[in-house]
């Protein structure tokens, strides 16, 4: 599990073919300004709201492998640049964002990037299906970026990003057409699910 609180900004640096036949891929990932000392083997990293387990560490660097099913059902693992990082949470953490679970829902679509004094507000196009789940003031990551929503009209939402947030993140590099992880909150999933709602469940 994660917060949505962005510990740093890394650079994926190399992408590998694995050679199985299956399509995986390796990255190699900069995270010189993220604390490594802690991070073993098999543990799990954030990477722009992906959940990737790191598979080897050298120095400020670790690697991850991507499956093809990640790779399609995701945006910003599929070529070199930058990265949301965050480390997985312990228990004993203190929940700055919301609960996030790294499984990415669907890509949304940057409509604006508007700047309002020195704030930006942020508009973008979800899929339908996850329309639903977004709720004014509510909870939503972004690339791994825990935020709160200001306005909700049908599947387009708007966000208030901050300095901090535009200097800490990736956000503050968005441009309009710009596609983006999207992750709904876990309450509106399950709040769904025993209320008996889904299409899945109908």
């Amino acid at each position: 599990m994660f917060s949505g609180i962005v510990a740093a900004i890394g650079q994926i640096v190399d992408i590998t073919p694995r050679g199985d036949g299956a399509g995986t891929v390796r990255l190699k990932i900069d995270a010189r300004q993220l604390a490594l000392d802690d991070v073993a083997l098999g543990d799990s990293i954030a990477c722009s709201g992906v959940c990737l387990t790191v598979v080897d560490r050298q120095d400020a660097f670790f690697f991850v492998d991507v499956s093809p099913e990640s790779l399609a059902c995701t945006v910003g693992l599929a070529a070199p640049g930058p990265v949301n990082l965050e480390k997985a949470l312990r228990l004993a953490d203190r929940l700055g964002g919301h609960l996030v679970s790294g499984h990415v829902d669907g890509v949304g679509e940057v409509l604006a990037f508007d700047a309002v004094g020195d704030n930006r507000l942020l508009t973008i196009r979800a899929p339908e299906a996850l329309a639903r789940y977004i709720a004014r003031k509510g909870s939503v990551t972004v690339s791994g970026v825990s935020l709160t929503t200001n306005t909700v009209d049908g599947a387009v939402f708007s966000i208030n990003l901050i300095p901090h947030t535009l200097q800490a993140t990736t956000l503050g590099f968005l441009q309009v057409g710009d596609r983006v992880n999207l992750e709904i909150d876990l309450i509106a999933r399950y709040c769904e699910r025993l209320l008996g709602v889904s299409d899945s469940v109908k």
